[in-house]
């Protein structure tokens, strides 16, 4: 079997900590700035990368949107996720710049949606205590 035959983070030859570390030194970040980005403490993201534990399930969302990947893929393997670490194209400067805008805007839409959905659920409590 070739390296290319290899499914580099398929369930069996790969764990979450594997992927998400791998999706993040693909992102071009340290644990330090994604740990920041997330707003937890870096040993927390060590212990997710060690698989020592896991993120809470908005946290993983937060992690796909910011390492423009797909959550089955970060959780599993399979889907949308990074290349085989011999696959890397080369990305100019100015093409890697736009994909960290996206990557931010993407995580920032993530986190504007929980938010909207916690006021609106605030909302409805407080509609129906006042009824």
């Amino acid at each position: 079997m070739s390296d290319q035959d290899i499914d580099w983070y398929g369930p069996e030859t790969s764990t979450f900590g594997d992927r998400l570390a791998a999706a993040r030194e693909n992102a071009g970040m340290t644990q330090q700035k994604l740990a920041r980005r997330l707003g937890v403490r870096t040993a927390t993201l060590e212990g997710w990368e060690n698989d020592v534990s896991e993120p809470r399930a908005n946290k993983l969302t937060m992690l796909s949107g910011i390492l423009n990947v797909s959550l089955p893929w970060l959780l599993t393997g399979q889907g949308e996720g990074i290349e085989h670490p011999d696959d890397k194209t080369t990305l100019s400067p100015e093409v890697g710049q736009m994909l960290m805008e996206i990557r931010d805007l993407k995580a920032s839409m993530i986190t504007s949606a929980e938010q909207l959905g916690r006021l609106e659920k605030k909302l409805r409590l407080t509609l129906k205590e006042n009824t």
